[in-house]
């Protein structure tokens, strides 16, 4: 594997470079690794994908296994969405440019979405960042998603040509935007949001404009307060949230092994963590209650808690702490971190992410040997819009996710080198289209191999409804 370690300034070429002299050096990088390079895919020696996830699921809370294994049967996309270690093992051996910048880790269409900016502004961008590391090359995050996005087309039913079309479209949308982009000065650069709103506008169906239009507006009064807090009850002399097994309960039901006094580690969080401005907005809630909650697909297992803080006038604020766990490119040789595991998703999201949440902050837990982080829990409003996006404006959402991850690569690196690489024909984008078909067939024969590994009656079955509930939930 290539790597061109410009965008630190340590290469040479690059400390000193502008944007012309930048986009020609990223164009002569194409002599060492030509685009065309990146259509193939070449299984590793020795590939055992059954045998990597069951690897990932040692440390994993045992009592959530049978869930995670549930929802990953459910369609090869939801098994891609929990299978990250197997991609990044078998991209650990592929050919790749060099280029590097700060990688999300694991870049699928559903860790993409919605929320509200402090300033009150619903913005679009990149919202996962478990796997994030910085200094990885590229192609992992494209050829993820590019798989990702044939995934799910062949999951919908479209035609292999469809899929790969559709797949061709959103890493040319990535291509064309890093173009805009290397023509901006770094400032321009890092200030680029993506406003939800200006995306509604192109739209032409109208009944997804106003389903859209709704989660974006709707909501602004006192009530948008409590969306996406799960349902709490009033007790003798405080709040509590109410157990809704195997999704969210009081975390003495999930596990003993866990020693970690999750009230002290919220008030560390709050008190150590976040910036003194935000610290100080603390003097006006207590916490009352703290449970367990099982979220998204790949992070079952891993050990996630909920806070609930009220007002002196009982007006509810959720925070969500996560455990921070080595990234799966780490340990597959695609990158290096030697800080806390908190603080390497802390400072990849905001790396990545236009405007970060305020409450973002972490705390290590030395006795334990574990790392936290803490962030706002996102809303139901604006959460469902992944998912509606997906279902209802399949290639408009994917061309959005592949225009996004530019602007979030471009924050933390060189863009003109990279648009200077994939250029202004379509070589980039057809190589990249090739590999995600090639890789979306693999993951569909891994799926199949999975689901004969793993048998239904291991599972505790889940309604479809708390299935849809746990797939949208992060």
């Amino acid at each position: 594997m290539t790597e061109i370690d410009w965008q630190y300034l340590s290469h040479p070429e690059a400390a000193s470079l502008g944007r012309r002299d930048c986009y020609k050096l990223g164009k002569r990088l194409r002599d060492a690794i030509p685009r065309e390079a990146l259509a193939d895919f070449a299984p590793p020696p020795k590939r055992d994908p059954i045998a990597l996830i069951a690897e990932t699921e040692r440390n994993r809370l045992q009592s959530l296994l049978p869930m995670r294994r549930e929802l990953m049967r459910e369609s090869a996309f939801a098994f891609l969405r929990g299978a990250a270690d197997v991609m990044a093992f078998d991209l650990a051996s592929q050919l790749s440019p060099g280029l590097t910048a700060q990688a999300c880790g694991d870049c699928h269409l559903m860790n993409f979405g919605a929320f509200s900016s402090p300033e009150g502004n619903v913005l679009f961008d990149v919202n996962d960042f478990d796997e994030t590391l910085p200094r990885v090359d590229i192609a992992f995050d494209l050829r993820r998603l590019a798989t990702s996005v044939a995934v799910v087309a062949l999951d919908m039913n479209f035609s292999n040509s469809e899929a790969r079309h559709l797949t061709r479209r959103a890493m040319r949308t990535y291509r064309e935007r890093m173009l805009e982009l290397a023509a901006m000065s770094p400032m321009e650069v890092w200030n680029v949001r993506v406003h939800l709103r200006e995306i509604v506008k192109t739209l032409r169906d109208r009944v997804l404009h106003e389903k859209l239009s709704a989660a974006i507006y709707e909501g602004k009064g006192p009530e948008d307060r409590t969306d996406g807090l799960p349902k709490i009850e009033k007790t003798r002399d405080s709040w509590r949230f109410v157990d809704r097994p195997p999704k969210l309960q009081h975390v003495d039901a999930v596990s003993h092994s866990f020693a970690i006094d999750l009230p002290k580690l919220f008030n560390r969080l709050v008190a150590e963590g976040l910036q003194p401005p935000v610290a100080t907005l603390f003097d006006r809630y207590r916490l009352c209650d703290v449970a367990f909650k099982a979220v998204g697909v790949g992070s079952v297992g891993t050990f996630c808690a909920i806070g609930l803080y009220m007002s002196e006038d009982d007006e509810p604020l959720a925070l969500q702490i996560k455990e921070a766990r080595p990234s799966v490119l780490e340990r597959f040789g695609l990158g290096r971190w030697k800080e806390s595991q908190a603080k390497r998703v802390t400072s990849g999201q905001r790396v990545m992410q236009a405007a970060s949440d305020i409450f973002l902050a972490q705390a290590d837990d030395p006795e334990a040997g574990t790392c936290f982080y803490m962030r706002h829990l996102k809303t139901r409003r604006l959460g469902s819009i992944s998912e509606l996006l997906k279902d209802e404006a399949f290639p408009r959402y994917a061309e959005l996710c592949g225009s996004t991850l530019a602007r979030a690569h471009a924050r933390s690196s060189r863009p003109a080198v990279l648009a200077g690489y994939m250029g202004k024909g379509e070589a980039f984008e057809d190589a990249l289209a090739s590999f995600a078909m090639l890789y979306a067939n693999q993951t569909v024969k891994d799926y199949e191999a999975y689901r004969a590994s793993q048998p239904a009656s291991d599972s505790t079955p889940l309604t479809s409804q708390k299935s849809r509930e746990l797939k949208a939930s992060k």
